[in-house]
């Protein structure tokens, strides 16, 4: 069966924004290799419309390699989103989702799909999918650094979780992604 990951960016006063943070080579290298082992990746409408900047970027690459990586990555992996107000995705290898998120995701955990990962790239989704216990991983990567406003990562959160730490990964900029696994 196919894992479900929580993999999104914070800062240590926990905002989650995708505008936050510091990307460097490491980190979206990073990023590149988390989506060639994925199967598909699910959005949130707003989080997709951010990264569609990386569309641009497959067509007019960056002269920066590991940018340039990171948008052939992600304009590869097929993408689900969920949005009451899309009406089409704009990109070719996106598609909207026709269910609730518990049913599309119990459907996508089924499939065998190489085994490859379902990631979950949105905080919305994140929250929803945390709710209803269906997350299998949380690869939460952690940037040095205070935003002191925006949304905080974990809102809206019915039960309490405890994690078990698998692993952790440090960047030279500081940022540390911690890789857990809920305990049940």
């Amino acid at each position: 069966m196919r894992k479900v990951i929580a993999a999104i960016n914070m800062t240590l006063d926990g905002i989650c924004d995708h505008t936050a943070g510091i990307p460097d080579e490491d980190l979206h290298q990073h990023y590149a290799e988390l989506l060639d082992n994925a199967g598909v990746i699910l959005y949130g409408r707003t989080t997709y419309q951010l990264m569609q900047f990386w569309q641009s970027l497959v067509n007019n690459p960056s002269g920066q390699k590991s940018m340039d990586d990171f948008a052939l990555a992600i304009d590869k992996v097929p993408k689900i989103v969920f949005s009451q107000t899309l009406k089409n995705t704009a990109w070719n290898s996106a598609k909207l989702a026709t269910k609730e998120i518990e049913k599309e995701v119990l459907e996508l955990k089924q499939q065998p799909e190489s085994g490859k990962d379902i990631l979950v790239g949105s905080r919305s989704l994140i929250i929803q999918l945390l709710n209803l216990n269906m997350i299998d991983e949380f690869q939460i990567c952690i940037h040095p650094m205070i935003e002191g406003k925006g949304l905080p990562l974990f809102d809206k959160i019915k039960d309490r979780t405890i994690f078990r730490l698998l692993k952790t990964k440090t960047f030279d900029s500081g940022a540390i992604v911690l890789y857990y696994k809920p305990i049940r």
